[in-house]
């Protein structure tokens, strides 16, 4: 009787672990056709700006779920990582001359990520974006924002993240050597400086992984603000949201802090399965101030539609990455 009682238990241990994955997928498989929807739609409404929410993103998602063994638009796909390469090659003037493109060293270093993402070659436009990122903002040590418009571009982490990244995967030989002296100051710069906020401790973490700095203090100190919900906020005084539950899981697990099988990934994960609408969306309330034209780009939300894609993005890369990677 106790040895079937135990095998009872073993076999419902089972069935729980495929019903999480079942979920999982279930929720990757909703979520990916708003992504591929709207990130169509955007391009054809802002045929002159990149951005991070609806191009750089979603080609985060599209290429980890593709990953794991998700069909993807692979027309779209290629669609977005062109996109993002022809609107660097239309600022290529002025990246040469140190003033960039609107969004400064945030929208350089977030394209140029993209780019990396998709596996793209360096080129003459590639080395003009790395040749501004290697003289703006020298004095600081780091990079920053242009504007404040939280969460997802306040912090100097995540800039620096970015310009790290672009740096180090696109630089050319005649640009090793300030290359190497920017990221030393980069380095420095991000151990001896405190995070504020759950972006900080993103991004952070981010930042040390991308110059292969011992990252356990950092991975800790973003570990230490999950809420007992198991998701993150994105301030303290608010509560668990889609934004900065999927940021924080999918830092952790790219930068090896911790495996899809420990216990606060898991908990994260079904803070976002409960999180995630009917529609197979995540709703995310809006903090920054619109300054650009509204448009709609077929993503649910309303005035709420750009943070609730972006944590979309991340909410999604965070449930895929807790998938085999397929065969």
């Amino acid at each position: 009787m106790k040895r079937l009682v135990l095998l009872n238990f073993v076999l419902a241990c089972q069935l729980c672990v495929a019903a999480d994955e079942a979920a999982i997928r279930a929720a990757v498989v909703k979520s990916l056709p708003l992504l591929e929807r709207s990130s169509v739609i955007a391009i054809d409404e802002r045929s002159n700006c990149f951005t991070c929410h609806h191009t750089g993103l979603p080609v985060m998602t599209f290429i980890t779920a593709r990953e794991r063994g998700f069909k993807i638009d692979a027309g779209n796909l290629q669609t977005q990582l062109q996109f993002t390469s022809d609107f660097l090659a239309k600022g290529r003037a002025n990246y040469l001359q140190g003033k960039g493109q609107g969004g400064h060293a945030f929208t350089a270093g977030s394209a140029l990520w993209t780019l990396k993402l998709g596996n793209s070659k360096p080129d003459t436009n590639t080395e003009a974006v790395i040749e501004y990122l290697l003289g703006h903002q020298k004095e600081l040590g780091h990079w920053k924002p242009p504007s404040i418009r939280p969460p997802s571009e306040e912090s100097p982490f995540s800039a620096t993240f970015f310009a790290l990244e672009s740096i180090q995967h696109f630089r050319t030989a005649e640009q090793q050597d300030r290359a190497t002296a920017r990221i030393t100051q980069a380095h420095d710069w991000s151990l001896k400086t405190p995070a504020q906020n759950t972006e900080d401790r993103v991004f952070k973490l981010w930042a040390l992984h991308s110059v292969n700095a011992d990252t356990m203090s950092a991975a800790q100190d973003l570990l230490r603000t999950q809420r007992e919900d198991g998701g993150w906020s994105q301030l303290e005084n608010m509560t668990s949201d889609a934004y900065a539950t999927g940021t924080a899981l999918v830092a952790l697990h790219r930068t090896g802090s911790v495996a899809a099988d420990d216990p606060a990934f898991q908990h994260g994960l079904q803070w976002l399965l409960k999180a995630q609408l009917a529609d197979g969306s995540w709703h995310v309330v809006s903090r920054a101030k619109p300054f650009q034209k509204y448009f709609e780009s077929g993503y649910p939300h309303g005035k709420d539609q750009f943070i609730s894609i972006t944590a979309a993005c991340w909410a999604t890369t965070a449930l895929a990455l807790a998938l085999p990677v397929a065969q």
